[in-house]
């Protein structure tokens, strides 16, 4: 066969793979804890945090977490200067238009913001605060 040569791929198995690419889409949210005038703030993420449908029932799961701990553990907040992380979730629901960021703990201070409007790139930027 010539390198050249495109491969030729079957219809149904186009499609077949297209729904699989629709199912594992991934929601990036890239969150702000603002600047804080206190030394020795600490913050974290925990495994629980979804992402709520304001349609549906649908929570999409944290996945992965980048630049923030996962509890039990800790990150340092810089002094003075807005702290960036990025999460990663499951896929919301492909009528989702707009949804929920909740970090569901068992304790007072986790993290809300409501009515997140959805994009067609489904990659967020989000301010948080306790």
């Amino acid at each position: 066969m010539d390198v050249l040569t495109k491969p030729i791929i079957a219809q149904e198995i186009l499609e077949s793979l297209q729904t699989k690419i629709e199912e594992e889409k991934q929601v990036i949210v890239h969150c702000c804890f603002p600047a804080s005038p206190f030394l020795g703030n600490l913050i974290r993420i925990w495994n629980s945090t979804v992402l709520i449908d304001q349609n549906s029932s649908h929570k999409s799961k944290l996945i992965h977490a980048e630049n923030i701990s996962i509890f039990p553990n800790w990150t340092p907040v810089p002094f003075m200067k807005d702290f960036w992380f990025t999460l990663v979730f499951s896929g919301l629901p492909k009528d989702c238009k707009s949804f929920d960021f909740k970090e569901e703990i068992p304790e007072e201070g986790g993290f809300f913001v409501k009515s997140i409007k959805r994009n067609s790139s489904d990659i967020y930027r989000i301010k948080i605060s306790e």
